[in-house]
Formats: C-alpha cells, sequence, structure tokens
C-alpha cells in the first residue's frame, strides 16, 4: 500500500473481488471438502457467465465502424490541442512556483514564524543547536546562513519593492499628507462626537421621555375606558331585565349581541367576566322560549277573539315587538305555530257554525257532529245552505285575519333587512337578517297561506260532500252554492295567488249531481209527453212565440221569459187569449205539435241552467244532445213504427201525421244549431 500513488483510491473492503462472509454463508452452496484449501481471490468462487439473451442483438465492431470514421479525426485532433494547452499551462505554473519558492525553501520554518523572539527558550536552543559548547567553526557557520538567510530576505524584498515600487514611492511621497489629513480627520470626527451628544440630549432623550409620557397618558386613558366599559358590561343584566319588562325584546337582544362582541374583543381575557358569556348564551335561549310563548299567546288570542272585532290584528305594536325578536334570532319556527294555530282556529269556528245550524234545524235529533266540524246526515237544504253561507263568511273573516297578521310580519322582515343594510353603511356592522334568510321568510309566509286556505277549502267541500240526494238541492240553491264557492275560492286566490281545486271538484259533484236529476227529470218527462201526444196541430200561446224569437238571437239565455200560463201533468195548457195556429221563424210558418213547444221550453231550460252552472256547461250540453236524440228516436218510433197506435190509442198513421211530425222535426232541426251556439259561449264566461 505504501507504493501507491497519492491519486490512488485507497483500498477498503469494498474493493475486494469477492466477499468471504458472503461466499461461505452461501446457502445454496453444499459443503464442500475442499473449501478450505483453496487461494483466496479472484478464482475462489467459479465464475459463469450468463446466457446471451434471445431478443438482444449481438453488437460488434461494425455497427460503430462509421460512427468512427467520421469523428475519429476530430477527436484527434481535439485531444491533441487540450494536451498542448495543459502541457504549457503546467509548465509556465511549475516556473513560477519554482521561481517564488525556490528561495524560501531554504530558510528555516522558525524565521517565518509571527511570534518569533530569540529571548523564547525554545526558539534560542533551535537556532544554537550547542548553545556553550558551539566551536568557532559552528559559529562562523550559523552567521553564514543567518547572512545567507538575510540576503534570501532582501532579494525577495527588492524583487516585491520593485515589483510595486511605484506604489510604494508614491506611499513614501504623500505619507505626511495623508498623516495631515487623518489628524484633521480625527478633529473633525471630535467635533462632531461632541455635537452628536447635544443632539442626543436635546433631540433624542427629552423627545423620548415626552414620547414616554405621552404613552404612560394614553395607556392609563385606555385603562380608564376599560374600566368604564366594564362597568357598562356590569350593568347589562339589570338594563336586558329592564327592556324585558317593557317587552322590548329587539333591543334587549341587541344589548346581549353587542356585550357578547364586546366581551369577545375589547375585553378579551379579563378573568372578572369570564362567567358573563355563559350567563348571557342561558338569557339568550330564556328570551327565545319566552318569545315563543308570548307568541302562541298572541296567536290564539288574535284567531280565536270574535269575528265581529274591527281590528283586523290585534295590538300590532306587540305583534311587530315578538317577531322582530324571533327574526332577531333567525327563527322561523313561529310560522309553522301560527299555521298549526290557524288551522285550529278554523277547525273550531266550522264546528261552532255547525252547532248552531244543528241547533236551528228541525231535525236535529238524527244530527251528529264529526271533529272536523262536518255534518252527516238528515240536515235539509234550506238549512244546510245557510250553515255553508256562513261559514263561508266566517271563514273569509278568518282568513283576512291571518292575511293582515302575515302582511305584518313581512313587513317587519322587510324593515329588517333594510335596517341591517343601513346599519353596515354607516359603519355598525350588526348582522339582522340576509337576502337569503328573508327570501326563506316570504316563502314560508306564502306557503302558510297557501296550507291555510288549501285546509279552508278542504274543509267547505267536505261539508259540500255531505249533502245527499235525500235532501236535495233546488236550481236557487244551487245558484247560490255556485256564488258562495266562486266568492270564497276568488278570496284564497287573493290571498295565496294560488286556485285550491278542492271545492270546486265538491261542488262539481253537487252540480253533476243536480245536473243528471235534471236530466232524467226532464227526459223521463219528454217519454211521457210523447207516449200521450194524439199527433194534432196544437195552439200555440203567445209565449212560445216570445220564446223562439229569443233563441233567434243567439244571445245568452239568463232565465226563463215570463209566461201567464202554468203546465200539468195532463197536456193541458190553460190558454191566453192570444194564440195563434203556427210559429213565425226567419219568416216561415211552422205548425207543430203540443210536445215540442214543450221541447221548447225544455231547451230553454237547459240553457238557463248552463248558464247558472258554467262549470259544467259541457256535461249540460251532451245531456241536450241526448235528450234529442231520445226525442228523435221516439218519435220514429211512435208515427213510422206506429207505435202510437198503442200508446195515444190512434186508429191509424195518417199523411197529415207525418207531415205535422215532418215540420216538428224541422222545427227541431232549427233550434239545433241555436242552442248549440249559446252553450258554446258560457265556457268563456268562466
Amino acid at each position: 500500500m505504501s507504493g501507491m500513488t497519492p491519486s490512488a483510491e485507497q483500498w477498503s473492503v469494498y474493493s475486494a473481488a469477492q466477499n468471504l462472509s458472503a461466499v461461505l454463508h452461501n446457502p445454496n452452496l453444499g459443503k464442500q471438502s475442499n473449501f478450505f484449501v483453496r487461494t483466496w481471490g479472484d478464482a475462489f468462487v467459479e465464475n459463469t457467465e450468463p446466457e446471451k439473451s434471445l431478443y438482444l442483438p449481438e453488437i460488434n465492431y461494425s455497427h460503430f465502424e462509421s460512427y468512427f470514421i467520421q469523428y475519429g479525426k476530430r477527436i484527434k485532433r481535439h485531444k491533441r490541442l487540450l494536451q498542448y494547452k495543459s502541457s504549457s499551462k503546467i509548465l509556465n505554473d511549475t516556473n513560477k512556483v519554482k521561481e517564488e519558492e525556490v528561495d524560501l525553501r531554504e530558510i528555516p520554518e522558525v524565521f517565518l514564524k509571527q511570534d518569533f523572539k530569540l529571548t523564547d527558550a525554545g526558539i534560542f536552543s533551535i537556532i544554537f543547536r550547542n548553545g556553550e559548547k558551539c566551536s568557532t567553526n559552528c559559529t562562523s557557520e550559523l552567521i553564514e546562513d543567518l547572512s545567507k538567510y538575510l540576503d534570501i530576505v532582501e532579494m525577495q524584498i527588492a524583487k516585491h519593492v520593485s515589483q510595486k515600487s511605484e506604489a510604494f514611492f508614491h506611499t513614501m511621497t504623500s505619507h505626511d499628507t495623508i498623516m495631515e489629513q487623518m489628524k484633521s480627520t480625527c478633529r473633525e470626527v471630535h467635533k462632531l462626537r461632541e455635537k452628536l451628544k447635544k443632539v442626543d440630549h436635546h433631540l433624542a432623550k427629552n423627545p423620548l421621555y415626552l414620547i414616554g409620557l405621552k404613552r404612560n397618558l394614553m395607556n392609563n386613558v385606555n385603562v380608564f375606558n376599560k374600566l368604564k366599559l366594564m362597568a357598562t358590561v356590569l350593568q347589562t343584566q339589570p338594563n336586558i331585565q329592564l327592556l324585558l319588562s317593557s317587552s322590548d325584546y329587539v333591543s334587549a337582544l341587541e344589548l346581549i349581541a353587542n356585550t357578547q362582541k364586546v366581551l369577545a374583543n375589547e375585553l378579551a381575557g379579563v378573568t372578572s367576566l369570564r362567567h358573563l358569556p355563559q350567563q348571557l348564551k342561558e338569557m339568550l335561549k330564556l328570551i327565545d322560549k319566552m318569545l315563543h310563548i308570548e307568541f302562541e299567546k298572541y296567536a290564539a288570542a288574535d284567531l280565536h277573539r270574535p269575528l265581529n272585532s274591527c281590528k283586523s290584528v290585534l295590538e300590532t305594536d306587540h305583534l311587530i315587538c315578538l317577531v322582530s325578536g324571533l327574526l332577531r334570532q333567525n327563527q322561523t319556527k313561529f310560522l309553522e305555530i301560527y299555521k298549526q294555530e290557524s288551522i285550529t282556529a278554523a277547525q273550531t269556528l266550522l264546528k261552532q257554525f255547525m252547532i248552531e245550524a244543528l241547533a236551528d234545524a228541525e231535525d236535529d235529533q238524527e244530527q251528529c257532529l264529526r271533529g272536523s266540524g262536518e255534518v252527516t246526515l238528515s240536515m235539509d237544504a234550506t238549512h244546510w245552505m245557510k250553515a255553508f253561507s256562513a261559514a263561508s263568511e266566517a271563514l273569509e273573516k278568518l282568513l283576512q285575519r291571518i292575511s293582515s297578521v302575515v302582511e305584518v310580519i313581512n313587513g317587519t322582515a322587510d324593515l329588517s333587512v333594510t335596517s341591517a343594510s343601513a346599519k353596515i353603511s354607516n359603519g355598525f356592522m350588526d348582522k339582522f337578517l340576509s337576502f337569503e334568510e328573508h327570501k326563506n321568510i316570504k316563502r314560508k309566509l306564502e306557503e302558510l297561506l297557501i296550507s291555510v286556505c288549501d285546509y279552508c277549502n278542504e274543509r267547505l267541500s267536505s261539508i259540500v260532500g255531505t249533502q245527499t240526494d235525500q235532501r236535495p238541492l233546488s236550481a236557487y240553491q244551487i245558484l247560490e252554492l255556485s256564488k258562495t264557492i266562486d266568492r270564497f275560492t276568488k278570496f284564497c286566490e287573493e290571498i295565496s295567488g294560488r286556485q285550491s281545486p278542492a271545492l270546486h271538484a265538491a261542488f262539481k259533484i253537487q252540480a253533476g249531481n243536480y245536473v243528471n236529476k235534471f236530466h232524467s227529470q226532464r227526459k223521463s218527462k219528454l217519454t211521457m209527453l210523447l207516449d200521450a201526444e194524439r199527433w194534432k196541430p196544437a195552439e200555440i200561446p203567445l209565449e212560445f212565440q216570445n220564446l223562439v224569437d229569443n233563441l233567434s238571437s243567439s244571445s245568452v239565455i239568463r232565465e226563463l221569459p215570463s209566461s201567464s200560463k202554468e203546465e200539468n201533468g195532463d197536456n193541458e195548457f190553460s190558454i191566453d187569449n192570444r194564440v195563434s195556429n203556427s210559429l213565425i221563424v226567419d219568416n216561415q210558418h211552422f205548425v207543430t205539435i203540443g210536445t215540442v213547444l214543450i221541447l221548447l221550453r225544455i231547451i230553454c231550460e237547459y240553457c238557463v241552467c248552463a248558464y247558472e252552472l258554467t262549470l259544467l256547461a259541457p256535461v249540460i250540453g251532451k245531456n241536450l244532445s241526448e235528450l234529442l236524440r231520445m226525442f228523435n228516436s221516439r218519435s220514429c218510433q211512435l208515427v213510422l213504427g206506429a207505435g202510437a197506435l198503442k200508446t195515444a190509442g190512434l186508429k191509424t198513421i195518417t199523411s197529415t201525421n207525418l207531415a205535422l211530425t215532418s215540420r216538428s222535426l224541422q222545427l227541431v232541426l232549427w233550434i239545433i244549431p241555436i242552442s248549440e251556439l249559446i252553450l258554446v259561449q258560457y265556457p268563456m264566461n268562466l
């Protein structure tokens, strides 16, 4: 290892070709008898070459021949240039080092040390090796060596002086000037320091002292303000109780919120007030509970007071205080409470009116009342209609009262949003109602009105559904019921903005029953008249001529024309003094039978019924067409089929009977398109 050059790598255990411990502990090799007789080295373990890969091509010199030919000359030229530059540089550096160091190496290092002192015994013994025993020859040699060392040093100094001679002589010539400048500079520095002392005393220390006094004053003022703020905060609880006693919930909540902000920011870390935030939270919960209880009491008192009260809203200021407090707490549960209380009030109101109606009814012994205020059976149509009208009017008043309260709540919410934005613009960042919360309040108020109106419509529809055929309604009562329902549904639509279909559906069922009964009565009546018809020309009173004139105008028929005759069951008429033998229609004379005259009146009754029950006008038109088809088929059976021989007792069907039947059917054909035009106009009047 001693023969290795300094540039060679130092040998370590990792430089070995084989690791002895790895070879000895190789579990893949079995025990060998000649293991310890082998020579340690590269051949200690048999080397096996890996097999050539079938997927890799065999690379030889021919693959790189073109590359060597192309770049070989350039690489050789580049190496020669690098070798020439490196050799010349090394030669120059070597010459310079030799010139500078050859002489200095002859001087012992002891003379070149910074702490060289002959008074030091060690240094003295090194220079004078023999001490007192030194001979004259040794002394002369020492003197010669010292002279030689001195000459070398002088030569080096002379060399350096010659190299820096110009700067050296310049320094020597300007030495006096520099010394004068240094003296003047020292004097200026001394004066400057004196001035700085004065400046420090007059302009720094005294102002800093004043600043310190000012800071102490500010600290004292801050402490005083903190104490005042603490005194104000300690008065929060009595002030809250005072505000709650006057029902000023919003001010109490704002006072609590502001106090919490002060405790969290300006009085944070004050030990004496560490329990106050928790106390304020408990007071917030207490106020929230008080607000809900007070609102429930207010809702019950407002909704259950007499309906004839002139005030639309009970104690508006108190309601605004309650709603503002609840909105200040971001509470919307009170709207659900008010909705349930409104539904309860409507149910109680209906039950009360039904009880009063039962007391006035004649058959009250057969009445029983359900939990929702509905009548089961046996109330006559007059009392039932009176009770229904009174109940609908009472519900309208109740809904108007609920709508007024909702308007107050809505207005309070609007003012809450406006006041919050104003406070923000003035610099008071007090959280109240955001725009999203305001939209949520408006949506829930709309849902409240819709739910209450739907409930009232459902309850009234249940009352309408209790009316059965045992106590049928008259046409006038059906018309009054239709007007009452239309008025109530329009009122609910104005309040809630949405139409409830429940009441109209119930009315449609009742009106449908009435229309079916109306149709069956007219149908059976017409059948009886046709069976009893003698098929002879009838005398036509002036009433029917007026009726035909009204039909020919194709205008809406609101009521039957007034007449001075009445129809009886024996097909006999009380004839007016003014009668005619034919009907004049579009300058044509129609001679007809008596049944056709009754049919004209029945058609007008259908038109009047369609006008009164516009909702069922299509059904009435369908029934009228069915009636006309029945008239046509029955007339054919009686005249062409000779059925009149049995029903009316005719001996034979003459040509006069056939001509009269044909003329009567022509009159019916004339009235069919006119009645169709009249019925088509009714749905447009909805």
